[in-house]
């Protein structure tokens, strides 16, 4: 059995749904990647009951902030940019 070639790899992680959301929302919105990442970061930091509630958005909401965030950092990651 071969060893996997770090094009494989690369290969692989850009073939998942976390990538696709963020390469999504990073061409659809590129002017709001920064803070979706940031409303994810203090969600990850606050807790997302209770950023929710500091925000007055239902847990439903934070939780594709978060998860939408998460995805546009994970797909920079991937794709090299830091645009």
């Amino acid at each position: 059995m071969s060893q996997p070639t770090d094009a494989d790899l690369l290969g692989s992680l850009t073939d998942t749904g976390l990538y696709s959301i963020g390469a999504f929302f990073a061409d659809r919105h590129p002017e709001l990647c920064d803070d979706v990442i940031a409303e994810a970061q203090a969600i990850e930091d606050e807790g997302l009951a209770r950023w929710a509630q500091r925000e007055a958005t239902t847990l439903d909401a934070a939780f594709q902030t978060l998860v939408t965030g998460l995805a546009v950092r994970y797909y920079k990651a991937v794709a090299g940019t830091s645009e």
